[in-house]
């Protein structure tokens, strides 16, 4: 295997990838954690699993985003370390076919794990099995095309949000209370916010290459509110949850809303300047980060009010 090779599989693999699926992972853990004791191997498949998903979708999507140009056309003054895809096809590390081979490899042993997770602990795990890796593909993948049409940002919201939070949750425990599924809401609506936040950069290549995405159809400044008052809802919807019957420490998620806040400060004043779009795209991903960590280990400590 050459040296370009084990870069491009790298750059798909990255661990840095499973930020917001870890995250979700955390909380739902967690979450279980507050509810009874934990099984240490059920959390390394689950965690395996979902890593897996994570490297399929990023090496079907690079060849679906080269397929129709977005990727290419990004110019250099939008360059960002958060946006434009994995470019290991634009770069020139992995071929096509390498791409699609460590897509269907990570499809593959993610199925497995999932299957493995079905059969031999918990049956009802099937459905979210299917919905994430539906998701995961159909994201950028035909027919659905998610992305493309303007259902991307929802989607993701609910996979790293309710969907996550609620699986990891149920290889646990067994059920999903629908309290555990309210507990992802606003996760998920931080780490939809991060990829809202991410779309701006890619603005004009995805207008161009028919990746109509919200942040294309409002445009960057009107964006730029929506991005602000997503933040806004994610938090009352935190501010909410132990009167629901989540545990009150939970509340210590609200540090999050320190970077969170900064970054629609940001993303209100310079919509379209990508340089200054950066340290947003960075506040965002350290606020649902925070979230997580938080929450999770606050709902430990905390009890039922």
């Amino acid at each position: 295997m050459s040296d370009k090779v084990r870069a491009g599989i790298w750059r798909l693999a990255d661990p840095k990838i499973s930020l917001a699926s870890m995250a979700a992972m955390w909380l739902g853990t967690f979450a279980a954690a507050a509810d009874g004791p934990v099984s240490p191997l059920w959390v390394v498949v689950t965690v395996l699993a979902v890593f897996c998903v994570e490297v399929a979708k990023n090496a079907s999507g690079e060849i679906y985003d080269w397929d129709s140009g977005t990727d290419r056309r990004i110019a250099d003054e939008d360059r960002s370390p958060f946006s434009g895809g994995k470019r290991v096809m634009v770069d020139g590390l992995l071929t096509r076919g390498q791409t699609w081979a460590v897509a269907i490899t990570s499809y593959a042993v993610a199925t497995a794990l999932g299957a493995l997770v079905v059969l031999g602990h918990e049956g009802r795990a099937f459905w979210f099995a299917v919905a994430g890796i539906g998701l995961a593909f159909f994201y950028h993948g035909p027919p659905f095309r998610l992305s493309y049409r303007g259902l991307g940002e929802l989607a993701v919201g609910l996979a790293y949000g309710p969907l996550l939070v609620s699986g990891t949750y149920l290889v646990q425990r067994g059920n999903v209370p629908p309290r555990v599924v309210l507990l992802g809401v606003p996760l998920g609506m931080l780490i939809a916010a991060f990829l809202w936040i991410n779309e701006f950069p890619d603005f004009k290549a995805d207008a161009s290459s028919g990746k109509r995405n919200l942040v294309v159809r409002l445009g960057r400044v009107n964006a730029g509110r929506v991005f602000a008052l997503m933040l806004v809802i994610a938090f009352l919807v935190l501010a909410v949850l132990p009167f629901i019957g989540v545990r009150w420490g939970v509340w210590l998620a609200a540090v999050a809303a320190v970077p969170g806040f900064s970054a629609a400060r940001i993303a209100l004043a310079n919509p379209e300047a990508t340089a200054r779009i950066v340290p947003a795209q960075a506040k965002t991903l350290l606020s649902f980060v925070l979230m997580a960590l938080a929450g999770g280990v606050g709902m430990l400590v905390g009890v039922p009010l």
